[in-house]
């Protein structure tokens, strides 16, 4: 007799008892998450608890305070407001100007030569002055025509503006000297340039040289600077015109663009500046009438 055997499949039996034990496993790791749900939830509340109280608490404090902190922002605002409003600022550096002419007699010019009722000297500080005032951005570049636009320049543009106020066309007077007086200006003629030429601080350095009246270059000696007298720093760094301002201790201020905030100021008695190498009043009836020039614009 045959007899039949029942082969049992043991990956089926052994396959039953594995999946009661995973699913004893995954209930355990269902009650870890849940735990840690919990946990998690306790935290946020209490992280969102202790946010509410510090934020509470900052604001009441900031309400104890609130009369300084206004009080604060005032004068911050003041403060700003005064960095910035420096053009109307009081410049109580300046000895009074009744003082100043007690002192140091003011020196007018014999000429006038636009006409207009007020002496070259005048005019010619009184044009710087205008400049000074306009507060033109500074550009020292190349112009076609040689004229930059009238809201750029540099320290030279100071000069032929306080120079036209006079009447004068300084363009044309440097132009002409160097066409007749190659000689004298040696750093340009090789190759004289009429865009440029008289917007360099040497070239004009050898015009009011020739043309004007060489004066001290001692600053200290403050009688001798006055009103419309050209200065003159380094040779060819930096070149301005004489105010009619002085300060406290006498030193004449001068109006001049270096880029700087104040365009009339006292940098003769800065202790750190540039040194002085050319001081000239400007002497209308020495220069020749093939040179002299009106100002036409």
């Amino acid at each position: 007799m045959i007899r039949r055997y029942r082969v049992s499949n043991g990956n089926a039996a052994g396959g039953s008892g594995g999946n009661g034990r995973e699913e004893g496993r995954e209930d355990g790791r269902d009650d870890g998450r849940k735990a840690s749900r919990a946990v998690g939830r306790a935290v946020a509340a209490a992280m969102v608890a202790l946010l509410i109280v510090s934020a509470v608490l900052a604001g009441s404090w900031l309400w104890s305070r609130r009369d300084g902190i206004i009080s604060g922002v005032k004068a911050f605002g003041v403060k700003a407001s005064s960095m910035y409003s420096h053009a109307r600022e009081p410049d109580t550096t300046v000895m009074p100007p009744d003082v100043s002419r007690r002192r140091y007699p003011v020196l007018t010019s014999p000429v006038d030569f636009n006409g207009n009722g007020v002496d070259d000297y005048t005019d010619i500080m009184r044009g710087a002055r205008k400049d000074a005032l306009a507060h033109p951005a500074y550009d020292d570049g190349y112009y076609q025509g040689g004229y930059p636009p009238a809201d750029r320049g540099a320290c030279v543009d100071v000069v032929w503006r306080a120079f036209r106020n006079a009447g004068y066309d300084l363009k044309a007077m440097v132009d002409a000297d160097i066409a007749a007086d190659r000689a004298s200006y040696a750093s340009v003629a090789a190759k004289p340039d009429p865009n440029i030429d008289f917007r360099r601080t040497g070239v004009l350095d050898v015009f009011f040289g020739k043309y004007g009246i060489t004066l001290t270059n001692d600053v200290n000696d403050h009688a001798q600077w006055q009103q419309g007298d050209i200065v003159v720093f380094d040779h060819v760094k930096h070149i301005g015109v004489i105010s009619d301002k002085r300060d406290a201790d006498g030193f004449s201020y001068v109006l001049h663009n270096m880029n700087q905030r104040r365009r009339e100021n006292d940098y003769l008695a800065f202790s750190r500046r540039m040194g002085v190498t050319g001081h000239y009043r400007w002497d209308a009836s020495r220069v020749p009438k093939s040179v002299l020039r009106a100002w036409k614009g």
